[in-house]
């Protein structure tokens, strides 16, 4: 029988129809009730997705003890007993067809079928186990809100709506996935998110086809405008703070089941440099803090490649007492600065990658340990020069300083053809790196917007977020490249000052 048929008004009929799809799945559970001589009742679901102790409770001990309730009259179908609310529970719903009477059983809902009637009853009784709202371990922060998503759907849309109270924030639900029937969320603020940027998101998420959604990168993959690049297009955050404020700034969050990480589109390349105690903190050690990240960046990007260009081809261009100290260092090294460049850069992202892996109890202490045990062993050894460790470390320290870890991980993945234009070309080859990099950052696009957005193209009005962050009273608009438009967000004349507000002594 299809899905799309209409139930049949024969109970045995569709208990078989019912056993035959559930064929095999030991979770299905198929209850048969016989309430005071009456016709049977069927109900069905899946052990572990249903709270089975108020279902008891609530619905089976009322029905097996009390019968049909009898309301305001003589009851002759669920509808009426939903119109008439006479069974208690939180959600009730009649449905028809055989397709929503299944993916609601999927979805851990209670299903019910009566003698007689070609109408079903899905019942809200859910109750999979789920983890508590925590402190997100990706994203900590030392002032702000503790609470992080988790990877229950309505926890995280509930937990956005705590921060949101208005009817204009809307949340658009849809299912993607074949097999998964993944439950998806579109968040975003009417009014303020453009009408445009719905649209798109909209498009690109219905096209997906897919038979299942295990993480909101899955979505990810599908929705970027430039697959091949190593730079992230969709920001992802743990933390429903985060999420609140870039829907207060017009941009669109997708929400997806069984995660806890939330896309934000469009994303821009310095909103990867941002992090959560930007706003958390007083603009003044704000933008400083900033200030110190953007030459930590830089840093981890170039300063392998400048130290490789500068010994093997720019001599001339060290100091020449620096020069004598990296000379004596280097003597006896086997390899050329370039080949001890990438090995020790290997070796790096391989303590790294361990720490990740192994038992958090280990992890730290094996990556810390290993680090310094094996660079001193490789200095000892004559196998690479203590400059060349001195470089990697401080390359290293510089780029976990960059709050997305997205984006931290572009950098670390174009560090390495940086360091052969270097080995190759020496400052040159750096030039025609950063001239290639800037390029392709430039013509770079998150749904539409670009990605230098917006120092490239200019938008001055919205520079007071990017190299500094400018007091609250002082960012009035939002930002034009999601608004379109300068759409006013604070009040003018709120900036402190002795006089305004005082009172007489």
């Amino acid at each position: 029988m299809p899905f799309n048929e209409e139930l049949s008004d024969d109970l045995s009929e569709n208990e078989k129809i019912l056993t035959k799809i559930f064929h095999n799945c030991g979770d299905f559970i198929v209850r048969p009730i016989q309430i005071n001589g009456k016709p049977k009742m069927l109900m069905f679901y899946l052990e572990g997705l249903l709270d089975t102790k108020n279902l008891e409770i609530v619905l089976l001990k009322p029905l097996l003890f009390h019968g049909l309730p009898e309301g305001l009259g003589k009851i002759t179908s669920l509808k009426q007993i939903i119109e008439q609310n006479l069974i208690p529970g939180s959600s009730f719903k009649t449905v028809s067809k055989l397709e929503e009477l299944i993916e609601g059983v999927l979805k851990g809902e209670l299903g019910i079928i009566v003698e007689g009637e070609r109408n079903a009853l899905l019942a809200d009784f859910k109750g999979m186990e789920q983890r508590n709202v925590e402190e997100p371990a990706t994203e900590a922060t030392i002032r702000g809100p503790r609470d992080g998503f988790t990877e229950t759907l309505r926890v995280n849309t509930s937990l956005i709506r705590r921060r949101i109270r208005s009817t204009r924030l809307k949340l658009e639900p849809m299912t993607i996935g074949e097999l998964s029937r993944t439950d998806v969320a579109i968040a975003y603020i009417d009014g303020i998110a453009p009408e445009s940027l719905l649209k798109e998101v909209r498009s690109r998420l219905s096209k997906i086809e897919i038979d299942g959604i295990l993480d909101s990168e899955y979505l990810e993959e599908f929705i970027e405008d430039v697959p091949y690049t190593p730079f992230p297009q969709i920001q992802n955050t743990e933390r429903p703070d985060i999420v609140t404020a870039n829907l207060l700034e017009g941009k669109v969050a997708i929400l997806v089941d069984n995660t806890p990480f939330v896309l934000i589109v469009p994303m821009t390349f310095w909103s990867g440099l941002q992090a959560v105690e930007d706003y958390y903190e007083r603009f003044w050690y704000t933008s400083f803090i900033r200030f110190v990240r953007y030459v930590l960046f830089n840093t981890a990007m170039y300063l392998p490649s400048i130290y490789v260009a500068l010994t093997t081809y720019h001599p001339k261009l060290i100091p020449t007492t620096l020069l004598i100290s990296v000379a004596a260092a280097r003597e006896g090294v086997p390899f050329p600065a370039i080949i001890e460049a990438l090995i020790m850069e290997f070796v790096f992202e391989g303590l790294r990658e361990a720490g990740i892996r192994l038992p958090k109890a280990v992890g730290s202490a094996v990556s810390i340990v290993g680090a310094l045990v094996i660079g001193q062993a490789a200095v000892q050894a004559g196998i690479v020069s203590a400059p060349m460790v001195i470089v990697v470390a401080t390359t290293g320290i510089a780029s976990f300083a960059i709050p997305r870890y997205n984006l931290g991980t572009a950098l670390r993945l174009v560090r390495f053809p940086m360091l052969i234009l270097a080995g190759i070309f020496g400052l040159y080859g750096i030039c025609i790196g950063f001239i290639a990099l800037t390029i392709h950052l430039v013509n770079l696009r998150s749904f539409g917007v670009p990605y230098f957005t917006p120092v490239a193209p200019q938008i001055p009005s919205d520079l007071k977020d990017v190299l500094i962050r400018a007091p609250r009273w002082a960012n009035k608009y939002g930002p034009f490249f999601t608004f379109g438009r300068n759409k006013q967000r604070v009040d003018s004349g709120q900036m402190p000052s002795p006089e305004r507000g005082g009172t007489d002594q």
